[in-house]
């Protein structure tokens, strides 16, 4: 009793504790500020037209108009039915965004730790450590919500195959089972895909581990266990993953029906991401040593110096103001490695750096074969196109490989491994069986590798130029002179942040040799060990994310503030979609106020893309025209934008007179150049082959009037003397439109490469287009019994262990 009562204080006060963590880091929450998120005001963007329909109706639209023409809000924060591990992950959320992710980095990395046995001293300073990660940190800075939500689950994950290894069979079920749920709960299947490339690893470590022991069978149970466990999680967010999955089809994730680009070459079409897509952010290799010198590599494109910079200085001396000058310094562009660009390095800390080479000469688990493995494997893999022989074979041959890009972004691994073997390093300083002759080698030679490592980074410095690959382009705005302050700046901060991780190297170094010296009991070691942690790793972080970042709730709620032009835009009450050619495809602050042909999704709808690429993008009207695109927005001299009204959009629905047929997807794409949308329409008979009339007629006084709009139900009211063919200006999506022809439903087909049509029996008739996507009735069921399956294991697991207890007792 006593031994489990103090089990719960540990446990209570730890979570005490990471939640007084979270909310010191990010201290204006407390204030009811919120940090502004960049990619989080791009989201608000394109989800405000569901949003609002919620807040009116109650009812989820699935369909939003507001951005690329139409699309299913599958991946913009659709709520679902049953879906009850939601409702846990909320309770699990309850801090202050983003205070919340960083409670659940604390936690998750705290239970893993807990499931490695680990001393609950170090299971704290582990879950700082881990929590504290730069990269973590940033991807919060900018919005990556869904990504730290992901990662925030994997420990938790990993701990549950960890016990079930270990043959606590039933909570590391349990804990796989629901951390499993979670993790797809969290809805980045990339940060899932790359776990599960370690687990793999993991898998053939301990394989190879119990053949050697002859426990094959414990193996293999422990395997199919484990196979169920993930299962039944993954089943639990079943209409997420179908829906997602069907919307992937459609994206440009999918498979496209071209084969050729816009320039007339030939397309490769893998059915995924194109390879230079998926390389565009690889790691350089030397960029790599950034995990143990933070701004090695300059950083981020926007480093903050403030007035101790060469920059600063010579703006003063060519009579700047130091306010324009320090306005200037303050977000310098000083990174200079292989990638476009980046918001932060990968620091995972000089401290825990050392703490993995230690680990790696200390710790005598399997543990440390599979977390080396797992470095290894994000390392290389992070490099992308500058290893192209491994890249190029896990996109041509790996199943799935091709679907995710940003390849550097599966370095989360080595973030996640780094910590765990540097924690287990320490717990073998702990271990009285160790000999302390072999703490001192294994502290001896770790030392000499990374403070060796770090001299030579120090002495290399005259090798580099502190040249990168968007300088050609910054020298054009800012000049030559400018440009060399700037490049000194770049090495300034290479020599002071090499020194920086000396200093903690050589001090984590004095402090674990005054340990095994016996100076001084655990207790201060894990202090002094995790203050040195907490400085490293708070003080990097700090550089990126702080409460300058933070502003009033209001202004994230509002992202766009609404501008004199969409007032005039919201006179006009007709149904109407806005092009705005400086976002293009990229950017969502039109979807906030109008229905937009642009927005903000690393997976566009594909038929929009394709549009966009062969006919918008070089001016084409006419597509213009068909997607009912009323107003565009242009510059006038002096930048103020206007909304240019055209006069020759087609409006939200047409008649035409003839169905021009064509048989490939390259055809009709092409065919639109010269179309006139207003009259006639594309099909490719070799998809939609039960066409059998060709030619329409239509007299004057035919009309298609849209006359009432929700999202995701359409009514429209036709009159027309003879039988004939509208065309919508809407998205044709198979998967869910259905269209009702006076309440009797009719089949729709695919005109124009991407919009719907409908034949029509003469006279007047009412037109309904209604969202009805099977896929959410059909996952909500299977979501609903494995819910229910998955909580009456946990009551039954809850019960065996009470039984077991008090069995125990008996005895």
């Amino acid at each position: 009793m006593k031994r489990n009562l103090r089990a719960f204080l540990i446990h209570f006060f730890a979570i005490a504790l990471f939640i007084v963590a979270a909310l010191a880091f990010f201290t204006p929450v407390l204030q009811g500020k919120v940090i502004f998120q960049s990619d989080i005001a791009q989201y608000t963007g394109m989800a405000q037209e569901q949003i609002e329909f919620k807040k009116r109706t109650g009812e989820e639209p699935y369909w939003t108009n507001s951005a690329f023409g139409g699309m299913p809000t599958f991946q913009l924060g659709a709520h679902y039915p049953h879906n009850y591990i939601k409702q846990l992950d909320l309770s699990l959320r309850f801090l202050p965004r983003p205070a919340d992710y960083l409670f659940l980095y604390l936690l998750g990395f705290y239970i893993l730790l807990s499931c490695l046995k680990v001393d609950y001293r170090l299971a704290v300073l582990g879950a700082l450590a881990f929590g504290f990660s730069t990269y973590l940190i940033i991807i919060l800075g900018v919005g990556h919500n869904a990504k730290a939500h992901a990662i925030a689950y994997l420990p938790m994950l990993l701990g549950g195959i960890v016990l079930v290894f270990r043959k606590k069979y039933v909570w590391g079920f349990i804990l796989t089972a629901l951390a499993m749920a979670l993790e797809i709960n969290a809805n980045h299947y990339q940060m899932t895909y790359y776990f599960m490339l370690l687990v793999l690893i993991l898998g053939v470590v301990y394989l190879v581990d119990a053949v050697r022991k002859k426990q094959v069978k414990h193996f293999m149970a422990s395997l199919a266990l484990l196979l169920i466990a993930v299962i039944l999680g993954i089943a639990t967010n079943a209409t997420s993953l179908l829906a997602t999955k069907e919307y992937a089809d459609w994206s440009t994730r999918g498979k496209s029906e071209l084969t050729i680009t816009p320039d007339g070459t030939e397309k490769v079409n893998t059915g995924g991401l194109s390879k230079e897509y998926i390389t565009q952010y690889s790691y350089g290799i030397t960029e790599s040593l950034n995990l143990f010198v933070p701004r090695l590599f300059g950083g981020s494109n926007s480093e903050d110096l403030g007035e101790d910079s060469k920059t600063f200085e010579f703006l003063v001396e060519k009579g700047i103001s130091k306010s324009k000058a320090l306005d200037f310094t303050s977000g310098m562009p000083l990174y200079w490695g292989d990638q476009p660009g980046t918001s932060a390095p990968a620091y995972v800390g000089a401290v825990l750096f050392f703490l993995f080479f230690l680990g790696l000469f200390l710790v005598q688990k399997k543990a440390k074969w599979w977390l080396l493995g797992g470095v290894i494997m994000s390392l290389i893999l992070s490099w992308g196109k500058n290893f192209s022989l491994l890249t190029d074979f896990m996109i041509d041959y790996f199943p799935l490989y091709d679907k995710f890009r940003a390849v550097s972004s599966i370095q989360v691994i080595l973030e996640l491994c780094v910590p765990i073997l540097a924690i287990l390093a320490l717990a073998a300083l702990f271990d009285t069986s160790i000999e302390k002759a072999k703490k001192l080698k294994a502290l001896k030679t770790s030392f000499s590798i990374t403070f060796g490592l770090g001299i030579l980074i120090f002495i290399s410095k005259g090798l580099f130029h502190f040249e990168g690959a968007s300088d050609s382009f910054l020298e054009q705005n800012y000049g030559n002179e400018l440009m060399t302050m700037i490049r000194l700046d770049r090495e300034a901060v290479y020599t002071s942040d090499t020194i920086r991780s000396l200093i903690y190297v050589l001090l984590t170094a004095l402090v674990l040799w005054f340990f095994i010296k016996e100076k001084f009991n655990k207790n201060v070691l894990v202090v002094l060990v995790g203050l040195l942690v907490l400085f490293d790793l708070v003080g990097v972080a700090k550089r990126y994310v702080n409460d300058d970042d933070f502003v009033r709730a209001k202004l994230m709620a509002i992202p766009f503030p609404e501008t004199p032009v969409d007032q005039e835009l919201k006179q006009d009450k007709s149904i109407f979609r806005v092009y705005n050619p400086a976002e293009g495809l990229n950017g969502a602050s039109t979807s906030y106020f109008h229905q937009s042909i642009g927005g903000y999704h690393a997976a566009k709808p594909a038929k929009m893309q394709d549009l966009f690429d062969f006919h918008i993008y070089r001016g084409n009207i006419n597509v213009l025209n068909m997607l009912n695109v009323k107003y565009v927005m242009q510059q006038d001299e002096d930048g103020n934008t206007y909304p240019a009204m055209n006069p020759d959009a087609n409006g939200n629905a047409w008649f035409v007179t003839e169905l021009q047929e064509v048989t490939t997807a390259n055809e009709e794409i092409l065919a639109l150049k010269d179309l006139d949308t207003k009259n006639t329409a594309l099909v490719n008979t070799a998809k939609f082959n039960t066409i059998q009339s060709f030619d329409y007629q239509k007299d004057s006084l035919a009309k298609i009037t849209l006359t009432t709009y929700r999202p995701n139900h359409l009514i429209y009211e036709a009159t027309n003397s003879n039988k004939g063919l509208a065309v919508f200006s809407e998205m044709y999506y198979e998967k869910g439109w259905n269209a009702y022809i006076d309440g009797v439903l009719k089949p729709h087909f695919r005109v124009n490469y991407a919009l719907r049509a409908l034949e029509i029996p003469l006279g007047k008739h009412t037109i309904e287009f209604k969202f009805e996507p099977q896929v959410i009735q059909q996952g909500s069921t299977i979501v609903l019994a494995s819910t229910g399956l998955l909580g009456l294991l946990i009551l039954a697991a809850i019960g065996f262990s009470f039984w077991r207890s008090g069995k125990k007792g008996i005895e």
